[in-house]
């Protein structure tokens, strides 16, 4: 593949801005996955394999990725959304060529996996693959998510009974039960959900009697949010994590 036909697909431009910035020496390539220096390319038309390449724009390392997986730790007052309202967009945190790689359609770039409250913070996850999208979305898939919830009132045995036993929410007749739910402390309630109703687990825990003062997601599937992932940070997915994705456990992380 031509090296400006992979700056394309990366999200780095039109094909002509990815053949300026390869002109002006801006570009450069390792040549081998054991290389530690990579060597300047000023040829836009120059042939790559593109699996595996390694290469530096501007500076900034990146690796050929087909599809992008990401995971972003969501901050507080930030909205999931690439036209926010009233705060921040979280894509605002990514890079411009996440941002910007090519899709079919109107829609570019990197997509949220489903969305969380402008409130609400935790593991995010982004990518441009639709079928990915699809599977870790849909509720007939069933992927378990794990919230760390903290409450307003004490939290009583009753409630935490209730909460696996199913609520009813208050503008749907279909009882809504929680697949894990257990009280870590006297506050602290962590909840297990595999569909993604709107506000679900606030309206859950409204609906026994108690309310949500803060919302954390910290797992999603058999991937857990890294201690070492700051909030508003992101980090490339590994084969390791996608692995776990696909495992869809919900064993509680021990980081959490």
């Amino acid at each position: 593949m031509q090296l400006q036909d992979i700056l394309y697909s990366q999200g780095f431009g039109t094909r002509r801005v990815c053949a300026g910035l390869i002109q002006q020496g801006l570009v450069q390539v390792y040549e081998s996955s054991q290389s530690v220096i990579p060597v300047r390319c000023l040829q836009a038309g120059a042939e790559f394999a593109a699996e595996g390449l390694r290469f530096q724009v501007q500076g900034v390392d990146w690796s050929y990725a087909e599809k992008a997986y990401i995971m972003l730790n969501k901050p507080t007052a930030t909205e999931c959304s690439q036209k926010p309202s009233t705060y921040p967009s979280i894509y605002t945190l990514l890079p411009s060529a996440l941002r910007l790689r090519p899709q079919k359609g109107a829609v570019q770039g990197v997509q949220a996996v489903g969305r969380l409250d402008q409130d609400t913070t935790g593991l995010l996850l982004l990518t441009d693959d639709g079928k990915f999208i699809h599977r870790m979305s849909s509720p007939r898939h069933h992927v378990p998510k794990v919230y760390e919830v903290m409450v307003k009132h004490p939290l009583e045995t009753r409630q935490v009974s209730q909460l696996l036993a199913g609520v009813v929410l208050d503008d749907d007749p279909k009882t809504v039960r929680a697949a894990a739910c257990e009280a870590v402390s006297e506050f602290h309630l962590r909840l297990t959900l595999t569909e993604g109703k709107y506000h679900q687990v606030k309206r859950m825990v409204a609906a026994v009697s108690n309310r949500v003062e803060a919302l954390h997601r910290s797992q999603i599937g058999g991937l857990c949010l890294p201690d070492d992932l700051a909030p508003g940070q992101w980090r490339w997915l590994s084969p390791a994590d996608l692995a776990r994705m696909a495992g869809e456990s919900a064993a509680v992380c021990s980081n959490t």
